[in-house]
């Protein structure tokens, strides 16, 4: 199966699929969802809701041994600890293309799979980094607020904002959507490099080896790297530093790429020129700073936030949970789940 599939796929024909009946319980939700795919879960998979607090211990002791498989969030997760309360989890499901707040390492090591919902969200993710780097660079939200406060008749003109057509941009992360976002920023003539953990072959872009050197050689950094230890503050301050007084950074990745208090310090002192932000280092809490920085560009993490791309998530995500539930496998896997009976803890 393709997860093309599902990116036709609209709200009503979601709820109305026949989705696969589990038995009773098998399936757990750990974390908000789309209320849509909560309500499908719950009435066509009986699938309860992990309890927070002194409740949680008492649901696992009761239900743990029937669960098989988790229907989770990227911002929420399965660490070692549930997996480890769950004996029988043979599959960890996330709505979403993020999954870095799971332990996919314990997991492989436990044979339970993983999958997230990877390209149909690429689109809409690529355009809202072109709108924050459109936002950022020519300061559109600023002059809106600007006008709205009466300011406009009593100080005259706002400052002089930067082009961006021509620009120089970098990406970190030359993935699916690195490379949708260099396609249309190359419509605006920006000059495209981008720094990946190894060179993307038949690229058309210019590959630079550090994230260092990327920053020092544009105007613009977009950040759209994969989360996770791997990655946590590769935007760290010398990159930052790097970037300069005239730089701006747009970041669509994860809050943890880039660190958050050194960007915040470097803003202030005006080493940074700007940035466009839809992800956050404590989602949902935005330093104060940041809010009040007329500079900065803030979203609350919408980039996949359309009526289409969430109908298609939604729809990738219960094709995973089905064929796992009929066949023990998964659509489109982050890690290949080992069947539940083969399971083994180390």
């Amino acid at each position: 199966m393709s997860s093309s599939l599902a990116s036709t796929d609209t709200s009503e024909e979601v709820v109305a699929r026949q989705h696969f009946s589990s038995d009773s319980g098998t399936v757990l939700r750990v974390g908000p969802l789309k209320p849509s795919l909560e309500a499908t879960l719950s009435e066509h998979y009986d699938a309860d809701l992990l309890p927070d607090g002194p409740m949680r211990a008492q649901f696992l002791a009761a239900h743990a041994d029937k669960i098989t498989a988790v229907v989770t969030s990227g911002r929420t997760g399965v660490d070692a600890e549930l997996m480890a309360a769950l004996p029988n989890l043979g599959a960890i499901i996330h709505f979403g293309v993020g999954y870095d707040t799971t332990d996919v390492g314990r997991a492989t090591e436990l044979g339970i799979g993983v999958s997230n919902t990877p390209d149909v969200l690429n689109d809409c993710v690529a355009d809202t980094a072109v709108g924050l780097v459109l936002d950022t660079m020519r300061r559109f939200t600023a002059a809106d607020r600007y006008v709205r406060a009466g300011r406009w008749p009593v100080e005259g003109n706002v400052p002089l904002a930067r082009k961006v057509s021509g620009a120089r941009v970098g990406i970190i992360g030359l993935g699916r959507i690195g490379s949708a976002i260099a396609k249309r920023l190359s419509a605006f003539d920006c000059v495209i490099a981008y720094h990946n953990r190894r060179e993307v072959s038949g690229s058309p872009y210019r590959y630079v080896g550090s994230a260092m050197d990327l920053a020092r050689d544009v105007d613009v950094l977009i950040v759209a790297a994969a989360g996770g230890s791997g990655t946590r503050h590769l935007v760290g301050r010398e990159v930052l530093k790097a970037l300069g007084p005239n730089g701006f950074l747009v970041n669509v990745a994860r809050g943890s790429v880039v660190d958050e208090d050194a960007l915040i310090d470097l803003l202030q002192s005006g080493q940074l020129a700007g940035a466009g932000l839809d992800v956050f280092a404590r989602e949902p809490h935005v330093p104060a700073a940041l809010i009040n920085m007329d500079n900065v560009v803030l979203l609350p993490h919408l980039a996949s936030g359309t009526v289409e791309t969430r109908a298609a998530m939604e729809a990738l995500t219960l094709q995973n949970l089905d064929t796992y539930l009929e066949i023990g496998d998964l659509v489109t896997p982050v890690v290949e789940p080992r069947r539940p009976t083969a399971r083994k803890d180390a």
